[in-house]
């Protein structure tokens, strides 16, 4: 075996009929830029110019660093597209390696051809292997089988081969730009994906599970438009954060957003409040009054328990959605509004509709862009970022130096089925850290609905020394997570010695190594 000649030679005394392959794979090459195009059709050429038996073109991935067949003349797909090679593995590997074309005289007396394609290696074949090379990198090779010939026969192929692999190689490179180029794109559209996202995603909306991310996705889709919005979810799950994040980056973040909480306001006087009223409309009437549409013209109305208000109200706020348009109460002057309307509900609106109790065509209405706010029960890799984000709010609020939660606590509040969801949570801090003397809040700081035995890891019954040596546990791996499993700093941390703590630490039967890092 023996190496060729790493660059083409072009002389005036090049044969025709080398020129006449040129030109033709030239012809080829020109007729795309897509590399899969031409890249069959140049080594058929090459199959019916050269007598080649076998010839492959394989490409190094830069990133795995696999060295795979791209096209083949003479072997099939089915065998290529398993054949893999590594830098510097067999012939192909080495030309690839150091750039450097390699001849193989006989196949059969070689014993660093590999034949992975399982040619059925001939003793009368010779092998001739090119690096493809862009600029001065080497990209990939250009292999060919044939009949023997003698030494000065195969130079001049190696010779031939290197000008068709320099050829191929201004393909390859517009391959590699226009992948590197469909990367950067794929790069770029991946980070302003995330930069809309960052950018909608409220501050006010703690939440990194799936389910959360589905909400901020809806956020970011309808904020933009002026499209009707039903916010759903129980009680407590922050559908109101969601109504003003929608607000709030939307155009309209400049005008008014107005909040109506249906539910809390009497009878009586919810559509003097919504729709306003003339002076003298009834008793105590004794001005004119804008209702919340008009105060809210141009920017947006959120009506909270949505679900809560009067059919006669829902004919008129059925009304102002088709036409917006309204009357004061007591007026006949006709007022025209351009408000955007969110709407929100803790109640079973299709339900209600079925009993008669909502009018469908309102719902429907309502019903344009619906957005479930989950329960705090479904989204529970998110409470300890809760907890945490109300820890630090309630701690400054109160001048406290209460840091964090003890790995008990974070326990029990994953464990309970929170029936309050997130405004439940935020209560349970507040308390907890009004109570807490230290700086860890631990299970004793929470309220007695979350005092329970599989929470807190202490059993109902038992003897003082058990319930001694529950919590003695729970104080001790506390320590240790925050000195990352370090005995002497947990030591310094409990105001004891090491031998005393490592004693205790053995007695509890607690591993250390569990909390290094």
């Amino acid at each position: 075996m023996s190496n060729g000649p790493a660059s083409p030679p072009f002389s005036a005394e090049t044969p025709p009929q080398e020129i006449g392959l040129l030109y033709q794979i030239s012809r080829i090459l020109d007729d795309s830029l897509d590399l899969r195009d031409v890249v069959s059709p140049v080594l058929e050429t090459l199959a019916h110019r050269m007598n080649m038996q076998y010839g492959t073109l394989t490409l190094l991935n830069r990133k795995t660093g696999d060295i795979l067949i791209e096209a083949a003349h003479g072997i099939s797909p089915a065998v290529t597209s398993r054949v893999r090679y590594r830098l510097g593995e067999g012939i192909t590997g080495r030309v690839i390696q150091t750039g450097q074309a390699a001849i193989v005289p006989r196949t059969s007396e070689s014993a660093e051809f590999l034949d992975r394609t399982r040619r059925g290696r001939r003793p009368d074949t010779s092998f001739i292997c090119v690096p493809i090379l862009v600029g001065k990198e080497v990209v990939g090779a250009l292999s060919v089988d044939q009949p023997t010939k003698p030494a000065a026969e195969l130079e001049e192929d190696v010779r031939l081969l290197t000008i068709v692999a320099s050829m191929i190689a201004q393909a390859v490179k517009l391959r590699r730009q226009a992948q590197e180029e469909r990367d950067r794109l794929e790069e770029e559209n991946t980070r302003l994906r995330n930069e809309l996202r960052e950018r909608f995603r409220p501050s006010n909306i703690l939440g990194n599970s799936h389910e959360m991310q589905q909400v901020f996705d809806q956020i970011a889709q309808v904020c933009r438009s002026p499209t009707t919005v039903l916010i759903q979810g129980e009680t407590g799950t922050g559908k109101e954060l969601v109504a003003h994040a929608i607000h709030y980056n939307s155009d309209r973040a400049a005008r008014p957003f107005v909040k109506v909480h249906c539910a809390a306001l009497p009878e009586t006087i919810i559509e003097s409040e919504l729709f306003g009223h003339e002076k003298g409309a009834f008793t105590g009437a004794d001005r004119e009054k804008p209702g919340r549409f008009e105060l809210a013209n141009g920017g947006t109305l959120f009506l909270d328990e949505i679900g809560e208000i009067t059919p006669a109200l829902q004919i008129k706020l059925l009304r102002v959605l088709q036409e917006r348009e309204f009357e004061r109460v007591g007026g006949t002057r006709t007022l025209r509004v351009n408000v955007r309307l969110i709407a929100a509900t803790n109640r079973d609106l299709p339900a209600m509709v079925r009993e008669g109790r909502f009018r469908e065509d309102l719902f429907y209405r309502l019903h344009v862009f619906p957005i479930y706010v989950p329960p705090l029960r479904k989204r529970k890799v998110d409470i300890p970022l809760l907890a945490d984000h109300f820890l630090q709010r309630y701690a400054k609020a109160m001048g406290k130096s209460v840091r964090r939660l003890s790995s008990a606590v974070i326990d029990m509040l994953m464990s309970y089925h929170w029936p309050g969801n997130v405004r439940e949570l935020e209560n349970v801090i507040e308390r907890a850290v009004l109570v807490a003397e230290g700086d860890v809040i631990h299970p004793h700081h929470l309220p007695p609905t979350l005092q329970t035995a599989e929470a807190t890891g202490s059993p109902v019954a038992g003897n003082f020394k058990q319930m001694v040596m529950a919590y003695e546990r729970d104080i001790i791996e506390d320590a240790l997570k925050s000195t990352r499993g370090n005995i002497a700093a947990a030591a310094r941390q409990l105001e004891t010695t090491p031998r005393i703590l490592g004693y205790r630490i053995r007695r509890l039967g607690i591993n250390p190594r569990r909390y290094a890092t």
